[in-house]
């Protein structure tokens, strides 16, 4: 099970890396056609569709590599009960939270495609169409928090940045 679950947060990565990939030819397309006198209409939406899905579905493959902003101040002062108490409570609220951000992800992509909303731009795109990539992005997100929920529960602690580049340093 732990190999497939990495196997899907290292999918979203790459996922993520292709739409960044994106963002970078719809600008330089949009560049380059303006030297060349040609508008590539919808660009500038193209763009910020590929932000949104690589900003998106990278967060499960940030947060697994313990790369998100993480405040351990209050984590500090306490025993390790309450430290353990507190980290159960942070990844309960946490995977509360990104359950729901799927949910009314997925319920937006639905809404969008029943209601053939389309974008406000001259191409006039579906917006259900790149607003899958968040939806799966956010749904990747909960799998990934109730995982560390899961694994603090289980007194099995998540890597965390350092550690994971140890690791990597082991492996060299």
């Amino acid at each position: 099970m732990r190999r497939a679950l990495d196997l899907l947060y290292d999918a979203a990565a790459r996922a993520a890396a292709f739409f960044m990939v994106g963002v970078l030819a719809m600008v330089l397309a949009s560049v380059l056609g303006r030297l060349i006198g040609f508008n590539l209409r919808g660009s500038d939406a193209y763009a910020g569709y590929c932000m949104a899905a690589a900003a998106f579905l990278a967060l499960a493959h940030t947060l697994k590599r313990g790369e998100h902003i993480r405040v351990n101040l209050l984590l500090e002062r306490f025993g390790r009960r309450a430290t353990h108490a507190l980290e159960l409570w942070s990844h309960a609220a946490g995977s509360l939270f990104c359950v729901v951000l799927a949910i009314f992800c997925v319920r937006l992509v639905w809404q969008s495609y029943t209601f053939n909303d389309v974008s406000q731009g001259n191409d006039a795109t579906p917006l259900w169409i790149p607003q899958i990539a968040m939806a799966a992005g956010a749904i990747v997100l909960a799998v990934a928090m109730v995982d560390d929920f899961v694994l603090h529960v289980r007194r099995r602690h998540p890597r965390t940045s350092a550690e994971a580049k140890a690791e990597l340093k082991l492996m060299e």
